[in-house]
């Protein structure tokens, strides 16, 4: 059974950062592709930002030059880093693995960014 625990979040005012970090309690290595999803009230989830085994990257729009995922192999874990947070930024955000077919997901951490 794979896990996923995130932590990281909290209230930070708009400008400000946080880095978020998902802890699997398997190899990354395992999976396809590791991410970030968030999902605001009244709104659907979205995908953040997403890395492949090989090292691929790829971002939504809204936060390209603001964020960044990066994973420590050593330590199973997956990191969001995000700058120049912005009230819109405001959601609960879920870390995500995938091993085709199955996807897993975290408890998910709330982020709000106040203006």
């Amino acid at each position: 059974q794979v896990q996923l625990v995130e932590s990281g979040g909290g209230l930070v005012q708009a400008g400000g950062s946080l880095r978020l970090s998902c802890a699997a309690s398997t190899t990354v290595f395992s999976f396809n592709a590791m991410g970030w999803y968030r999902q605001a009230p009244g709104k659907q989830r979205e995908l953040v930002a997403r890395i492949t085994v090989y090292g691929t990257t790829n971002y939504a729009d809204s936060v390209k030059g603001r964020f960044t995922i990066s994973g420590d192999n050593n330590k199973n874990t997956v990191y969001l880093q995000m700058n120049s947070l912005k009230p819109e930024d405001t959601a609960v955000y879920y870390c995500n693995a995938l091993r085709r077919p199955y996807d897993y997901w975290g408890q998910g951490t709330q982020v709000t960014v106040s203006s």
